[in-house]
């Protein structure tokens, strides 16, 4: 008998972990999804206002005005701003796009170093969440949906991951 034809036994709760792991990759990619529908928001917000609308109140916080006054007074600094919020805007996609593609294949696969790599998209999250969320009630909220999200998400795909390499090995 070949190698490809050896069934591996079925062990017990296989079935219910593998349903469980499906759900946590579909609310992974969801939660990509959440991070692309973000961007594109801001950058349409952007063409037409100058920067996000979400992030008028982070902006009023910390200039003492609203960003209509400097677009009025000051259009170079107004102008710079929505520069550098398309920027932010591109690199935000950036991430969310790689976080997807890794997410689809590799992490489908269960290549241990994906779901390491996920991790690192807890950076750009708190990033946002200290620079944005800290100034706007209403920013801070949809933030913290995706600081909360990933842990629990990537926490809750541990079984499948590392408990497979001690099944085998024993």
């Amino acid at each position: 008998m070949t190698a490809e034809h050896v069934t591996m036994p079925m062990v017990p709760g296989a079935i219910r972990t593998r349903g469980w792991s499906l759900v946590g990759l579909v609310l992974l990619v969801l939660l990509g999804g959440f991070y692309v529908f973000g961007v594109a928001s801001d950058l349409i917000s952007d063409a037409g206002h100058g920067i996000p609308v979400d992030h008028d109140g982070t902006y009023t916080a910390l200039a003492g005005s609203g960003f209509d006054q400097t677009q009025a007074t000051a259009p170079g600094v107004a102008g710079y701003i929505t520069l550098l919020e398309r920027g932010y805007a591109l690199h935000e996609l950036t991430f969310a796009v790689l976080f997807l593609v890794i997410v689809v294949i590799p992490f489908r696969r269960r290549q241990r170093w994906a779901w390491w790599t996920c991790w690192l998209l807890m950076i750009a999250n708190l990033g946002y969440t200290l620079t944005f969320g800290v100034h706007d009630p209403t920013i801070l909220t949809r933030s913290l949906i995706a600081d909360i999200a990933l842990p629990v998400l990537l926490l809750t795909h541990i079984p499948a991951f590392f408990e497979l390499t001690q099944r085998r090995s024993s």
